[in-house]
């Protein structure tokens, strides 16, 4: 399989929007760039019914090397964390091979009608597992 083929694995070329007054990227972009990766991985995970909605419940940012307008960037989605009601996510962004950021983003499982925490549903469990290290 094409590594870009890979579910866990996508790409980005950083825009210019992206960039800040110094000529990196703003921090702000690291964190939407790592949720655009995660949304894109999520999209194949198996299809259930009365599924919970998912949000947002931490960011976290380690930022190695700052990157530039037009740097291309490969993303990898890792699944670092299986809570009882909520998953962790490591995005390890790579530019020539090294890391230049790590962005860990966790989601916690809600009700739809309530929006209190609920279980993770099993078929997700077993999906999310097949991504952890």
């Amino acid at each position: 399989m094409d590594e870009m083929e890979r579910v866990e694995v996508s790409a980005l070329v950083v825009a210019y929007r992206d960039i800040g007054p110094t000529g990196e990227m703003r921090a702000s972009a690291y964190v939407e760039h790592a949720e655009e990766a995660v949304r894109h991985f999520w999209r194949y995970r198996p299809p259930l019914e009365n599924e919970p909605l998912y949000s947002t419940a931490k960011f976290e940012v380690r930022l190695h090397q700052p990157l530039r307008v037009e740097d291309a960037v490969r993303m990898i989605v890792q699944v670092d964390k299986i809570g009882g009601k909520s998953v962790g996510f490591e995005v390890a962004m790579e530019k020539d091979g090294q890391t230049v950021a790590e962005i860990d983003v966790t989601w916690t499982a809600r009700d739809a009608d309530s929006g209190e925490p609920v279980a993770l549903p099993e078929d997700i469990r077993d999906w999310l597992y097949r991504y952890v290290p």
